[in-house]
C-alpha cells in the first residue's frame, strides 16, 4: 500500500470516533443540499453553475441560495485526481509531471516555469482548464492542473468536511501529495497554487508529504522541513486553517469572502488569531473587495487573480497597495 495511504489509514483508525461523527455531519450536509436540488428541479428551475464554490458550513444556508449554487456534474468524477494539461486533456496521476503538456501563456508559448493548480468545489474539468489559461496569461508561466472533481454540491460539501479532519479518500490529495514528494525528492522546486477547497486539499497533501519524509525516509523534523522549502505555495480564498511548516507560503484572503473568513485563515492577521496557522514565515495578504452577492467575492479569476502579484514580490510583503 502507498505509504501516504497507510499513514492516513492509521490516523483514521486512531480517530475513528471522530470520523463516525464526521460522517453523520456529512450526511446532514448532503441531505440539506439534495433537498434544495429536488425542490428546484420539481419547480422546473434551471440551476446554473456557481462561482467556484464553498466548503463545509454553507449547507445550512443552501435552501436560501439553492438557485445560485450549481449541483455539479457527475461525469466529472472520471477526471478526479488526474492532471489537466494543454487543450483540456487529462493524464493519469502516474504520469511524470514533465511529460504533461502544460497550458502556456498566449503571449509566451516557450515559458519554462511551471505552476501546479488545484481547483475548488463545483468546478468541472473544463472550468478548471479555463482557470489554467487565465493563470498562465497572468503569471507568464506554464500551468498544469490537478483536478478536484465535482460530484455535485452535496457530495462536494461532504468531502470538504472530511478533508477538514484528514479523513477518507480524496484522489486529488493523493495525486498532489505523490507529485510533490516525487518532485522534491528529485531535487526539483515546485510552485503550487490553490483556490477554495483546493487550499484544503493542498494543506492535507503537504501534511502527507511531511509525514512521508519523516516516517518513510526517516528524516528529522528540521531536514524534512528544509526539503519542503523547495515548495512555493499560493492560496486564494482557501478553506484551510493550518499548513505545515517548511514550504514558502503566500495566502490571499478577501475579507468580504465568507469562505476564508469563516473556515480559513480568517479576516485578521495570524498573530491575532491563535486558532489558525498559515505556516512558518507565511505572508498573508488581506484585502477587501465586497460584492452584493457574497459568493461572488469568492471568485478565483474575477477577484483573487486580480490581486495576485509575482510570488517573490509577495514574499517580501509588497502587494502593490
Amino acid at each position: 500500500m502507498n505509504p501516504i495511504k497507510s499513514g492516513r489509514q492509521l490516523i483514521s483508525n486512531v480517530a475513528s470516533g471522530a470520523g463516525k461523527a464526521l460522517d453523520k455531519a456529512g450526511d446532514v450536509v448532503g441531505g440539506a443540499a439534495n433537498t434544495v436540488k429536488n425542490v428546484a428541479v420539481a419547480g422546473g428551475k434551471k440551476i446554473g453553475q456557481a462561482v467556484d464554490g464553498f466548503e463545509s458550513g454553507v449547507a445550512k444556508g443552501a435552501q436560501a441560495v439553492g438557485g445560485v449554487f450549481g449541483f455539479g456534474n457527475q461525469p466529472d468524477r472520471v477526471h478526479d485526481g488526474k492532471f489537466v494539461g494543454a487543450g483540456g486533456q487529462t493524464f493519469s496521476p502516474d504520469t511524470p509531471l514533465s511529460d504533461v503538456p502544460a497550458v502556456t501563456p498566449r503571449n509566451n508559448p516557450n515559458a519554462n516555469h511551471t505552476i501546479l493548480y488545484v481547483n475548488g468545489i463545483n468546478t468541472s474539468k473544463d472550468a478548471q482548464f479555463s482557470s489554467l489559461q487565465s493563470i498562465a496569461d497572468a503569471s507568464g508561466a506554464r500551468v498544469v492542473g490537478i483536478h478536484n472533481a465535482t460530484e455535485g454540491m452535496a457530495a462536494d460539501l461532504a468531502q470538504c468536511v472530511k478533508d477538514k479532519l484528514d479523513k477518507g479518500h480524496n484522489p486529488a490529495v493523493d495525486s498532489l501529495a505523490d507529485t510533490l514528494y516525487k518532485e522534491i525528492k528529485s531535487g526539483r522546486d515546485v510552485h503550487l497554487m490553490a483556490h477554495s477547497q483546493g487550499g484544503l486539499i493542498s494543506s492535507r497533501a503537504l501534511g502527507d508529504v511531511y509525514k512521508r519524509l519523516r516516517i518513510e525516509d526517516g528524516m528529522s523534523q528540521a531536514d524534512a522541513q528544509k526539503l519542503m522549502g523547495k515548495i512555493n505555495v499560493e492560496t486564494f480564498g482557501a478553506a484551510a486553517m493550518h499548513y505545515p511548516d517548511g514550504p514558502n507560503y503566500v495566502h490571499y484572503v478577501n475579507r468580504a469572502d465568507p469562505v476564508p473568513s469563516l473556515f480559513g485563515l480568517g479576516p485578521i492577521a495570524d498573530k491575532w488569531n491563535p486558532a489558525v496557522d498559515g505556516g512558518k514565515g507565511s505572508k498573508v495578504h488581506h484585502f477587501t473587495e465586497p460584492h452584493l452577492n457574497p459568493i461572488a467575492a469568492h471568485g478565483f479569476e474575477s477577484v483573487y487573480l486580480q490581486h495576485r502579484v509575482p510570488f517573490e514580490q509577495a514574499r517580501t510583503g509588497n502587494f502593490g497597495n
